[in-house]
Order: C-alpha cells, then sequence, then structure tokens
C-alpha cells in the first residue's frame, strides 16, 4: 500500500534552489550563478572564467543524488556543478551559465552521465559554447554493471563511479595539464571502473506518496557480473568505493566495506589500494548500497590522492566567506554581435534570396507534411512529430521574416538553431538544434564571405557528426540520419563529379527520400519506436526521416528553380 512520505521540506518545487542554498552557506569555497529558479549552478568561488588559467571541469545532471555533484566542487575536484530538477537532466541554458561562468583560454572538460537526456543536453550545450569560442570536450560515463550489453544506443548508465572519474579529472586539471591530457586522463579512468548496487526500498520523490514497489523481504539487485565491463584480474591494483544511496546508516556501509576488502583480496586475488566509504551518490532516501571497483595504476592513485577542497570528497575545507552569489553572464554573441548583424537585411544579396527561398521551400514542406507525419508516428511513436517539426517550422517562417541575416548563411544557421530550440522542444528540437549548430560551427570557421558547395557539404558532414555523437545513433538506426547520410555521400560524390551544385543537391535529396523510405525495413534502435515490434514499423517510414528527407528536398529543388529562373 502506498502512502504519503514524510519530509523536511517546505515547497516539493523549491527542494533543490533550497537545497543550493543551504550548500553554499555551508561551505565558504562555493557560490551559485543567481539565476534562480531556471539556472542552478554551483562554482567555485575563486574562479571567475575571464582570468582562470587551467582547465575547467564541469559535470552535472538530475538533483536528488547528492552529494553529487554540487558536493564536489572545489580545487582538486570540479570545477561547477550543474543542477537539474529532481531526477531531471539540467536544462541547456543552466549548463551553458555554467561553462560561460568558469571556463578560461584553456577550455572545459564535461563529464557526463550516459543518461539520453544528459548526453543531449550537455552535447547541445557543448556545440554552442564551441560556437562562441570555447574549447570544450565531453568524456561520457557508464560504468553501470548491472545489465548484460544492450541492443541500441542506451547502453550502461553513469552511477557512483563517476565520482572517481571526477576526481581524476579535477587532480589532472589541477596539476595545469592541457584540456587534451585531462580528456585522455577522464576516459582512461572512465574506462576503468565498474558499479553494481542492490536496493532494499525505493526512494520517495519531494511530495509524492512512497511506493510499496518493493515489499518486506525484498530487494533489488543488480546482476550479470560476468559481463566483463572492466578489464580486471587477479593481481591487479584497484580501489573500492562503497556508496550509499541515501537511507542506508554508516554503520552498515562500513559493515560492506568491511566484508569487500577481504573478498576482493583473498578470492579474486586484487590488490585494494585505496577504499572510499560514505554516500557520494545518492537517490534520495533510498536504502542499499552500490559498490565500485576501479582498476589503479600510479598515475590514478596519484590523481585521487591529490588534495582538494571539493566538500564532500573525504576532505575538509576552509576558507574566508564570500558573496554567496554572482550574476549569470550574459553569453559573448549579446556583448560583441550588433543589432544589425542579426537583423533581416534591407536589401537582400543574390545568395541571400536564394538562401531565403530554400528555408521557405523546406519549412513548408515540413508544414504540409504535419498530418502524415503524426499519422506515422502514431503507430511507432508518441504521435507528434508532425506537430513537433511543424512548431518548429513556423517559428523559423516567422523568425525569417524578422530578423534572420540572410546575406550571412552562417548566422542564419544559427538563428535557426535558435529558433528551433525555442519552439520545437522534445528530443527532436535538441537534436535539430544540435545539427544547427554544429553546421554553424563549421560555416563560422570559413574564412570566405561566400559559402560554396564544398562548405556547405561539409557544414552537413558536420552537423551529421554531432547529431550522432550526442543522440548515439548512426545509419540503420532508422532515425533521421538513415536520410541524411545517403543525401550526405551522393552530394560528396556527384560534387568531386564536377556536377552544378544545383543538380548535386537534387540528388543528394533523392537519396534522402530513398533512405527515408529504405527504414520500413530497418528495425528500430532508439527512440520510442525501439519499443515497436518489426511488424508494425514495416507499415510506415520513420516519421523523423521522412521529415528530414522532405525538407532537404524541399530546399534542393527551391535552389535548382531559383537558379534556373536567373
Amino acid at each position: 500500500m502506498a502512502f504519503q512520505g514524510k519530509k523536511l521540506i517546505n515547497n516539493p518545487n523549491d527542494v533543490v534552489t533550497e537545497f543550493i542554498e543551504g550548500l553554499v552557506e555551508t561551505y565558504p569555497g562555493l557560490q551559485y550563478l543567481d539565476g534562480f529558479p531556471e539556472v542552478k549552478v554551483v562554482i567555485r568561488a575563486d574562479v571567475s572564467g575571464a582570468t582562470y588559467d587551467k582547465v575547467a571541469v564541469i559535470s552535472g545532471g538530475g538533483s536528488g543524488h547528492e552529494p553529487a555533484h554540487a558536493g564536489f566542487v572545489g580545487e582538486g575536484m570540479l570545477t561547477a556543478s550543474i543542477c537539474g530538477d529532481v531526477f531531471a537532466s539540467p536544462p541547456v541554458d543552466s549548463i551553458l551559465a555554467g561553462i560561460r561562468a568558469v571556463t578560461g583560454p584553456m577550455g572545459c572538460l564535461l563529464i557526463v552521465t550516459n543518461y539520453t537526456g544528459d548526453r543531449l543536453n550537455f552535447g547541445l550545450a557543448a556545440e554552442q559554447a564551441r560556437s562562441e569560442g570555447y574549447k570544450i570536450e565531453t568524456v561520457i560515463v557508464g560504468d553501470d554493471c548491472a545489465l548484460p550489453p544492450p541492443r541500441g544506443i542506451a547502453g550502461r548508465r553513469g552511477l557512483a563511479g563517476t565520482i572517481l572519474v571526477n576526481k581524476v579529472a579535477g587532480a589532472a586539471a589541477a596539476a595545469g595539464l592541457s584540456l587534451a591530457d585531462v580528456t585522455s586522463e577522464a576516459k582512461r579512468a572512465s574506462e576503468m571502473v565498474g558499479t553494481m548496487g542492490v536496493a532494499l526500498s525505493v526512494c520517495t520523490l519531494p511530495g509524492q506518496v512512497t511506493s510499496d514497489r518493493l515489499g518486506p523481504g525484498k530487494m533489488e539487485l543488480g546482476l550479470g557480473i560476468e559481463t566483463n565491463y572492466v578489464p580486471i584480474t587477479r593481481g591487479n591494483r584497484v580501489v573500492l568505493m562503497i556508496n550509499g544511496l541515501g537511507a542506508t546508516p554508516m554503520m552498515e556501509l562500513m559493515i560492506a566495506a568491511g566484508k569487500t576488502v577481504p573478498k576482493l583480496q583473498l578470492e579474486f586475488g586484487l590488490a585494494v589500494e585505496r577504499v572510499y566509504t560514505g554516500s557520494f551518490m545518492t537517490s534520495l532516501d533510498m536504502a542499499g548500497f552500490s559498490i565500485s571497483i576501479m582498476k589503479a595504476d600510479q598515475t590514478i592513485l596519484q590523481r585521487l590522492d591529490a588534495l582538494t577542497t571539493a566538500p564532500h570528497w573525504p576532505v575538509g575545507s576552509a576558507g574566508n566567506r564570500p558573496p554567496a552569489k554572482i550574476p549569470v553572464p550574459l553569453p559573448p554573441s549579446r556583448v560583441t554581435k550588433s543589432e544589425e548583424s542579426l537583423c533581416r537585411p534591407v536589401q537582400l544579396s543574390e545568395r541571400g534570396r536564394i538562401l531565403e527561398v530554400a528555408i521557405e521551400a523546406a519549412v513548408n514542406a515540413v508544414i504540409g507534411m504535419r498530418d502524415s507525419l503524426n499519422d506515422w508516428d502514431s503507430k511507432v511513436g508518441d504521435g507528434d512529430c508532425g506537430s513537433t517539426m511543424y512548431r518548429g517550422a513556423t517559428a523559423i517562417l516567422d523568425d525569417m521574416k524578422k530578423y534572420y541575416p540572410l546575406n550571412d548563411a552562417a548566422e542564419t544557421v544559427n538563428e535557426i538553431g535558435s529558433s528551433v530550440r525555442r519552439a520545437m522542444g522534445g528530443t527532436s528540437g535538441v537534436l535539430y538544434n544540435i545539427f544547427c549548430k554544429a553546421a554553424y560551427a563549421r560555416l563560422k570557421a570559413n574564412s570566405d564571405s561566400i559559402v560554396t558547395a564544398k562548405q556547405w557539404a561539409e557544414a552537413l558532414e558536420a552537423a551529421i557528426a554531432a547529431v550522432s555523437k550526442y543522440g548515439g545513433a548512426s545509419a540503420g538506426y532508422r532515425t533521421l540520419l538513415d536520410a541524411l547520410i545517403p543525401a550526405l555521400a551522393v552530394l560528396k560524390e556527384r560534387l568531386t563529379a564536377g556536377d552544378d551544385s544545383s543538380t548535386a543537391f537534387v540528388l543528394s535529396s533523392e537519396a534522402a527520400l530513398a533512405g527515408a523510405e529504405s527504414t520500413k525495413h530497418m528495425q528500430a534502435q532508439a527512440g520510442w519506436s525501439s519499443y515497436v515490434s518489426a511488424n508494425i514499423l514495416a507499415t510506415v517510414p520513420d516519421p523523423g526521416a521522412m521529415a528530414a528527407a522532405v525538407w532537404y528536398n524541399a530546399a534542393a529543388l527551391a535552389v535548382k528553380d531559383k537558379y534556373q529562373a536567373s
């Protein structure tokens, strides 16, 4: 029987912001950005992005896992922590605010736990930050050993082993290493750690009733230790972390540590070099614990032993108390770009008119496909693909008439991303925003004022790579990439063969349509469709792929018609 849980909270909607306020009052080395409730970012009080001369290390995720990750902000560990709502990925604007607040010329490493929302939102923030001139790298941590190797792109979850990766990266950054070297050490550490846990109860969300899913005499055990995720063999040196999940007394955690160490030593032949016991990454008030084991060498041990002021690593903190909060920094674009550069030009150049025609054709094609896309998506998804794409398309159409700088192709692509981000929402909105930001960054890197067909192809290639990187899909996964990847291949082939650009784009758009149609014969490995039977999938193409093919084809045909008319 479910019952109302007892909690020491005020408004359930304010638990995260009130937690942050209490955290910075308790530890004088921490501050938060004054952007509540949208921006919930904890940073080191001694760091300013404009002057910081070391690599910034940022992590974060949904709240409810305290002390992770805000409790590990400090010199020698994290430079900032981005807090989402309880069990919800932090929004892109919060991540960007954190990056801008602490990132200097040495760059920033984002350590991201392997959950779809975290990967997408941190990925989009990374692309946006790169387009603003920041040097950004990303390491995704998936240390969960509780499941056999999955099909598709979901992968292993990021659990308590992430804390050890944070410490290794933070110590490497504090030692003055370059962004590439800090990233390399963090990635290697992430590949050396595995975590498995056991829950004795479920947790209670603030303001919600407590579930009785785990009744008396039951526990939920992570299985699959034989999956060999971590390359540990007899004789290896290891680090052990016993992590409480929120409601497990320290006495019980110490019992677990006391039993685990000799078992690792005697039964598995491992040299246990370090033991960390406590609550590092919890799930609110869940009873239970997890065990993380990291293969260690002298470099990893040196990083773990390095001094840190992070309050919840087993080290105290001290110092004068600075102001508790500082203003949220504005993106450089608002300061450096003139209003005129982001307004619709009074007079369009020839290429500006062609770009306008292409955009109009693309969005009108999407608008006209709304009902078909929704119908297909009702069979293989959640039924709103057409409505989501429609919102993005109408926003682009409205915004283009007002302020797209159409004579500047790169900035126009960037503004399309902003329109999509504002209007679309959902996974599709994030993916298309990542697409636009990556294309913008590639176009912006070109010094020529005129964008050639080859440069458009390079921008498309960069956009596809970014969507694949952060979304996790590739060719054959039954996604929009199954339309865009064939289009890119044909486009590059025809341009290399010497075809004129408009013909090359039309031929590549036909490949996009064929690729989208071919998704009928693919087994979905991403999104809602991955839960749908193959028999149903075979009746309709992937809606996202069809939407991409339709707008690409419409834009290509419109450009060709425009060239022929002139």
